[in-house]
């Protein structure tokens, strides 16, 4: 399991391309969450399993998140002290997660998912101002703990996509941070609830390491360069580019379930338009 020179059979090419696609993820990720809308389907075609997938991404992600978490430490965008409750809550709750991913499937969120994340982007169309300024908070630091740290940790270590949109908008919301603020500080919890899943799927034999290890250190390039922007771009960057991945990811959750009602009411839509 720990062979770090297999690759699986995977060319050199076909390695480059993972390499670079996973430095367009890290950056992606550290700014607006969704990076894995970009890992994920590049492993499931170059022929992994979907367990193999999950757990050899889960590596790339763990060292793009800790990249930008650094990044936004050294710049004093967040201090880690006061964040040991919602780190250790963060933990339980991915671990748990990812214990329970191995038993049910986790399609069974992907009904309610793109409900949640087009909710996210219309706040931040029709809320402009929201993350531009620190506010007051409306949740204590236990609160928050409990009900963010172990409810978004398992939804990552179960599920994952647009974790770090709900990180963003409730670090926004309940704890009245700026988005770059926010980003910092769901950087920190995201990379908590990575290496927690990580480590259970690991135990479990779920990770390639050759290619992980190559996804890894195009995430944590990528991640590094993602974080700088957010820091002198702020607001301005974050935003939109929450905007435009929460509907990715909510776009390509449709596309994989024809059956849901937003999917039929999308191609209800298309047909009454083209007739």
């Amino acid at each position: 399991m720990f062979d770090l020179l297999s690759l699986d059979g995977l060319g050199p090419t076909v390695l480059l391309g993972l390499f670079f696609l996973a430095m367009l993820a890290g950056f992606v990720d550290s700014i607006a969450g969704g990076g894995g809308l970009l890992v994920i389907p590049a492993l499931f075609a170059v022929g992994l399993t979907p367990a193999q997938v999950f757990g050899t991404s889960k590596l790339g992600a763990c060292f793009g998140s800790f990249s930008a978490s650094m990044t936004f430490v050294r710049r004093g965008e967040v201090e880690l002290r006061p964040m040991v409750g919602i780190i250790a809550a963060t933990f339980l709750g991915s671990v748990l997660g990812a214990l329970t991913l191995q038993i049910i499937d986790a399609g069974i969120l992907r009904g309610l998912i793109p409900f949640l994340l087009i909710a996210i982007a219309v706040y931040m169309l029709l809320a402009k101002n929201a993350g531009a300024f620190e506010t007051h908070r409306r949740l204590g630091e236990l609160a928050f703990a409990l009900i963010f740290g172990i409810g978004l940790g398992f939804y990552d270590g179960f599920f994952g996509p647009g974790t770090g949109s709900f990180w963003a908008l409730a670090y926004v919301t309940m704890a009245g941070y700026t988005l770059r603020r926010a980003t910092g500080h769901a950087k920190i919890v995201n990379f908590t609830s990575n290496i927690a899943a990580f480590l259970v799927l690991a135990g479990g034999g779920h990770v390639l390491w050759g290619v992980g290890v190559i996804l890894a250190a195009g995430q944590f390039i990528g991640a590094r360069f993602g974080a700088k922007l957010v820091l002198s771009k702020g607001a301005k960057l974050v935003r939109p580019m929450l905007v435009i991945m929460s509907l990715a990811i909510t776009a390509r959750l449709l596309a994989q379930d024809p059956d849901h009602p937003l999917s039929r009411f999308g191609f209800s839509v298309w047909r009454a338009i083209v007739g």
